[in-house]
């Protein structure tokens, strides 16, 4: 199993940045593929980004894709994603997740582990 805990959340006017990070413990960090998701209230939880293993492959929502990145430090056993251009409809609650799946580089769906979450509110 991993165990995850996300942290950087907070107030920010629109425009802004902020800057996530995710850090991992348990297993070895690299098995898996990480993700990031986001849920507002009242809406479902919806995927935000992901990176592969080896973090040389990525995969964005189109709502975020040219102002989020996503990036990993297996070193570390962490991963990040920076936000930048925040728009209040970014405002939610931000989790990692991680997922051993085989047979893909990327993926959106069938995360095993998640975090508790940090909340990230982007006022106009």
């Amino acid at each position: 199993q991993v165990q995850l805990v996300e942290s950087g959340g907070g107030l920010v006017q629109a425009g802004g940045s902020l800057r996530l990070s995710c850090a991992a413990s348990g297993r070895t960090f690299s098995r898996y593929i990480m993700g990031w998701f986001r849920q507002a209230p009242g809406n479902e939880r919806e995927f935000v980004a992901a990176i592969s293993r080896s973090g040389g492959s990525t995969d964005y929502a189109d709502s975020v894709k040219g102002r989020f990145t996503i990036s990993r430090d297996n070193a570390k056993s962490t991963v990040y994603l920076q936000m930048n251009s925040l728009k209040p409809e970014d405002t939610a609650v931000y989790s990692c997740a991680a997922t051993a799946v085989s047979g893909v580089v990327v993926t959106r769906r069938n995360y095993d582990y998640w975090g508790q979450g940090t909340q990230v509110t982007v006022s106009s």
